[in-house]
């Protein structure tokens, strides 16, 4: 299909647009400066209407208060609700830097802060932030006047100070934009700062931290907090690390031996280490946060310690759900990620299936936002049933494994199937629970983004015996290709062979033959190098090209400029491959080309723009799940969103595909 053709959609409707160089101001849609410091702003405000839940009507930005005989402006006030907005009314003052901003300094440091605050006789609490740093103050009356005590969070609307420092489960807070991320970051710089470890083994004591988090969300009693003696005294720290490390014992390592050895059973971090890490985190509901918010988090601080040198680089989200949606998974289909990494290709293409399921329970209740007690059950029972009989991975880093597992219970507790095992070895090399679970010729949906560059070759011969196309190939006349054979009719190998042609046989043989269905990045060279024809060949005799996504080349940067295509492949069953190797199939493909990935070279986002240059600014309806204040139970909210389109082609590239798709049946 011609791209003109592909990409001839109707135009985008916009509720706005934005000059180059500006941003939509989240609280009262004026135009400001793209700065640093408004990234950062424009996070904070969204965390206050979205997690803290104060209302947008009773919050301003840039506000204007009387300093002594001065004039300056609160970053953002937050005014007692419904009361106007006056200095004396404000309740809560919001500072925010640009990154790297000292705490310390003393003209945008916290005792900046500390000056708005006292310059509003009502205000009771403040925050200061730069995104990596954050701090939090009450101000306290005393004989001489008022001073500031730094507490672990703001309280949200309505909420006191004591729960917001002591949490409950009605209490937790889905994460919104990148706040779980400035959240992940701290931790992991704080311990890093403080235990003098190198960054890998930052990281897995925070993911010890991370799962420790998870698994007492589900119980019906949070133990997991910090009070605020024990995070301001190191010999009341000792409390924290004793509950947080019951804690561990008893909801991680009883039920995920496999991920935590003996060696890895103390969560290894001074006391006053893990108070601080607690109180990031412990106002965060991690389960009920979208799963973009927690993706974009949790592998971005994977990814800066644990990226490979094996040709490793994790697909990007957007072209995941873009391979995902081609695909429609749906909760009968066993899916297979056999080079897993951390587990962001598999997460999507799980969590497309778990929507249909839940669309399908939800559907059913008498109210389809909050179920009952036995309906919820009912959708976990169903959810707990399909992850654990219909989601695999595969990957031959053990480190990756042991993240991705973490992801996938950050991501609707999925981690049961992941196994740590080289996908092209002979599957009779596998453990017995991979070999019975995966055998081969029983997958529905593959969807793989294999290891691929000139630095790594297979040249094992017992690997490379089990595949045609690590034979030896030969030209005949006409343009036919054959294997090179010895005289006892065995295939003659090559010496050596990149792993991303053997991962192509490898997934291709796992499929179920006729119906089973696959999406992988493909570098382009193996798609149009002539040397590489024999290659194309095997492909056209063994399956069907359902669709070619030719994608930008900085879709891996900023790591890697691999040009890649995502190629979308039905294995043939045995009557179809004997038919294509004896005369060919004579079959459509949708071809596309991704010109636009919604970032540059250097991995900064790329906005949509008018013909006169501005940004568009689009509304959604975005469906949200948050935490009931009474009960704790997760509900379903509706909320309107209004922000920059994303210059990406993508998700138009997989809604063409699917009307391409419609008008072939």
């Amino acid at each position: 299909m011609p791209r003109s053709s592909l990409l001839n959609t109707p135009p985008v409707v916009a509720a706005g647009s934005i000059p180059e160089g500006r941003v939509a101001d989240f609280l009262n849609g004026r135009l400001v400066q793209d700065t640093p410091e408004e990234y950062v702003r424009q996070n904070i405000e969204k965390a206050l209407v979205r997690q803290y839940r104060y209302s947008s009507a009773d919050c301003e930005p840039e506000f204007p208060i009387k300093v002594g005989s001065s004039r300056k402006r609160v970053d953002i006030a937050i005014f007692q609700p419904g009361q106007g907005h006056k200095q004396e009314n404000i309740f809560l003052v919001v500072e925010t830097k640009k990154p790297g901003t000292s705490p310390r300094s003393r003209t945008d440091g916290i005792d900046q802060l500390k000056s708005y605050m006292a310059a509003c006789l009502n205000a009771s609490y403040g925050m200061w932030t730069n995104g990596d740093d954050r701090y939090c103050f009450a101000k306290r009356s005393s004989a001489n006047g008022f001073v500031f005590e730094e507490i672990i969070e703001i309280p949200a609307s309505g909420q006191s100070e004591s729960d917001a420092q002591r949490p409950r489960r009605k209490d937790l807070k889905p994460a919104t934009a990148d706040n779980l991320l400035f959240a992940f970051r701290r931790c992991h710089n704080y311990i890093a700062a403080n235990e003098g470890k190198q960054k890998a083994e930052s990281f897995w004591e925070l993911l010890k931290l991370i799962f420790t988090k998870i698994e007492d969300e589900r119980s019906p009693v949070i133990n997991f907090f910090v009070t605020p003696s024990e995070l301001s005294n190191a010999t009341s720290a000792a409390s924290t690390k004793k509950r947080i490390q019951g804690l561990f014992d008893e909801k991680v390592v009883k039920k995920y031996p496999a991920i935590f050895s003996a060696n890895d059973k103390e969560i290894d971090l001074r006391a006053n280490v893990i108070a601080y890490v607690v109180g990031q985190l412990q106002s965060y509901s991690l389960l009920a946060s979208p799963v973009d918010v927690k993706g974009v988090a949790y592998e971005e601080i994977v990814g800066s310690n644990l990226r490979g040198d094996r040709g490793e680089f994790f697909t990007p989200r957007n072209a995941c759900r873009m391979a995902v949606t081609m695909l429609d998974p749906d909760p009968s289909h066993r899916v297979l990620d056999p080079s897993c990494g951390t587990g962001g290709f598999l997460i999507t293409a799980m969590n497309h299936a778990l929507d249909y399921l839940e669309k399908d329970e939800r559907e059913q209740w008498a109210d389809p936002s909050n179920g009952t007690n036995h309906e919820r059950e009912e959708l976990y029972r169903k959810r707990s049933e399909y992850l654990s009989q219909c989601v695999f991975g595969i990957d031959l880093n053990p480190g990756l494994v042991r993240a991705a597992k973490m992801n996938m219970v950050m991501n609707n507790d999925g981690s049961g199937g992941l196994w740590q095992a080289n996908s092209l070895h002979n599957p009779h090399e596998w453990n017995e629970d991979l070999r019975t679970t995966v055998p081969l010729g029983s997958i529905d949906i593959i969807v793989s983004n294999p290891p691929f560059g000139a630095n790594i070759v297979i040249d094992d011969e017992e690997i490379l015996g089990q595949y045609d196309l690590a034979a030896m190939w030969d030209r005949q006349e006409g343009g036919r290709w054959t294997i090179r054979r010895a005289r006892n009719g065995s295939a003659i190998l090559q010496k050596s062979q990149p792993p991303e042609i053997l991962f192509i046989e490898r997934c291709v043989q796992l499929l179920k033959p006729g119906t089973g269905k696959m999406a992988m990045v493909i570098p382009n060279g193996i798609l149009n190098n002539p040397g590489l024809e024999y290659v194309r060949q095997w492909l056209l005799e063994n399956t069907q090209i359902l669709a070619v996504v030719d994608m930008h080349r900085d879709l891996f940067q900023p790591k890697n400029d691999t040009q890649t295509s995502m190629v979308l492949l039905r294995r043939l069953s045995g009557d179809e491959a004997a038919a294509a190797q004896e005369s060919g199939l004579d079959y459509p493909i949708f071809m596309a080309v991704g010109e636009k990935i919604g970032h540059d070279k250097r991995g900064n986002v790329i906005y949509r723009r008018t013909e006169t240059g501005e940004d568009l600014l689009v509304s959604r309806t975005e469906t949200v799940r948050d935490i009931d204040d009474i009960s704790g139970d997760e509900i379903l909210t509706q909320i309107i969103l209004k922000e920059r389109q994303i210059d990406d082609e993508l998700p138009e590239v997989a809604e063409a595909y699917l009307r391409w798709l419609e008008g072939q049946s």
